[in-house]
């Protein structure tokens, strides 16, 4: 639509704002109608018609089979057009037209904002299932027709209540029609079983919605008031009640078809097993989140027995093998200690590499500094844990074995990840600029540990590949090729 009315009319951006926000309400018009609606708007020269948007009801049958988004008329073609357009009130055709042997009843409801007709709403009704209107059809053309002189007025929609049409009770869900002074005159079938589901045994119509609603649903305080208030339809609000094990989600809109307001449409939606199963999942989360931060705190238990062990070893070796056992849990606790904090099982992962990065320089013997490049980005838990395994033996490794005691260095950790393709990868560099590798060194036969977690980790968990090479002028580059799935 902004393509549209940008390259053919003369509307501003906050008239174009104003299409857009009728737009996002007129799905409720088409249902209520029973039938198709097409936004048509003049064109910049003022010769011609162009629309711009159009809504097929969930009630009825269609009258357009094609799509009718671009097209453009001539004016003068369709009177009805020209006529709301230039004496901005709704105009009736007596005869409906014929297309392709189905009778159409067309109707043209001017948009208006601000006193000026922006364009006007072609309301299409198929009549070639027209029946005896019940009750409940009755009240659904009664509310599209008082809807439609709001449009008409520039009452409707209303100014700064967007609403998401997603999740917002729709007039198939359950429509109750209010008088004046919030009194019910119809309730559909569904709108009756919602309130049911409250625990109202008697019918709807004749009591006071909002006194009803706050009685089956009832709360403390001042809120008791705002609830009379907002179920009894006096003013555009979306929001919902609870009682009785049920939940229900409503939306007031207010009819004011001549300025005055004479009753209100209450749209509203059963939510209980939507709200149960959102609670499940709320609980679910919490759980798994609180799972990850006792997990983290039973690794930093055995960390710190760990730790407390090797100060009391008279063995360097043995000391120094408890120090490495103490970093590869703290790295795994980072993991854990991070997903106890989000919603899901995916991490941004930069955070844990600058301080698996700053845990493992501690161990620096010499004046070593340690830096990251690039973005890691987000990772799912399974690839995170060990991925900051293998990132702790890589540094580590790297720490121990470049620099002699009291050397200055640089251990430089890089990142790049490619989104462009579903299979993408995270290409790992760590490149340090210490005495390099000793001739003959194999890193895939090397019974170091370390070496072997890295291999085992890369290779089977993370599904990637493992390599150790001698820098471009001295120290050692390790570069390791990991599959990811890409961020949505």
């Amino acid at each position: 639509m902004n393509d549209l009315v940008r390259q053919h009319t003369a509307l501003s951006d906050s008239d174009l704002e104003w299409l857009h926000l009728l737009v996002s309400e007129w799905q409720l018009l088409s249902d209520l109608s029973f039938a198709d609606l097409v936004l048509w708007v003049p064109t910049l020269d003022g010769t011609r018609y162009v629309s711009v948007a159009q809504m097929r009801p969930n009630t009825g049958p269609t009258s357009y089979q094609d799509d009718m988004v671009g097209h453009l008329v001539p004016r003068g073609r369709r009177p009805l057009l020209d006529a709301a357009l230039d004496e901005g009130r709704i105009v009736r055709e007596g005869d409906p037209e014929w297309r392709e042997e189905v009778p159409v009843r067309v109707e043209s409801i001017p948009v208006r904002r601000e006193g000026r007709v922006l364009g006007v709403i072609a309301r299409n009704t198929n009549l070639l299932t027209v029946r005896t209107p019940s009750r409940l059809e009755l009240t659904y053309l009664q509310s599209a027709s008082d809807l439609a002189q709001m449009i008409a007025a520039g009452t409707f929609p209303f100014s700064g209540e967007q609403v998401d049409m997603d999740s917002s009770p729709r007039a198939g869900d359950g429509l109750v029609r209010l008088d004046a002074e919030g009194v019910v005159q119809y309730a559909s079938p569904n709108a009756l079983s919602a309130y049911h589901r409250l625990g109202l045994a008697a019918d709807l119509v004749g009591q006071h919605l909002g006194q009803i609603t706050t009685e089956l649903a009832p709360s403390r305080g001042p809120v008791d008031e705002a609830l009379v208030t907002l179920a009894s339809g006096y003013a555009p609000r979306e929001f919902e009640v609870e009682g009785n094990g049920g939940v229900i989600q409503l939306r007031a809109i207010p009819l004011k078809p001549k300025g005055t307001r004479i009753g209100s449409l209450v749209l509203l939606r059963d939510v209980t097993e939507l709200r149960r199963r959102e609670r499940e999942l709320i609980t679910k989360d919490a759980t798994i989140r609180e799972i990850h931060h006792r997990v983290k705190n039973n690794l930093q238990t055995v960390a710190a027995l760990l730790r407390l062990q090797a100060r009391r070893m008279d063995s360097d070796r043995g000391r120094e093998a408890l120090n490495e056992a103490v970093r590869r849990v703290g790295s795994i606790a980072i993991v854990h200690e991070t997903l106890s904090q989000n919603l899901d099982e995916r991490v941004e992962f930069d955070e844990i590499a600058d301080r698996v990065i700053a845990m493992v320089a501690e161990i620096s013997p010499g004046k070593v500094t340690c830096r990251r490049n690039g973005r890691f980005g987000i990772l799912d838990a399974e690839v995170a844990t060990p991925l900051s395994m293998v990132l702790t033996e890589v540094l580590q490794n790297a720490l121990e074995h470049a620099f002699a005691q009291g050397e200055q260095g640089t251990v430089e950790v890089s990142a790049v990840r490619g989104e462009a393709r579903a299979d993408a990868r995270l290409l790992i560099t760590v490149k340090d600029d210490g005495r390099g590798l000793p001739e003959g060194f194999d890193p895939q036969r090397a019974g170091n540990l370390g070496l072997q977690i890295v291999r085992t980790l890369v290779e089977g968990e993370l599904g990637g590949t493992f390599d150790m090479l001698p820098g471009a002028e001295r120290g050692t580059k390790v570069v390791l090729d990991i599959p990811v799935r890409s961020q949505k």
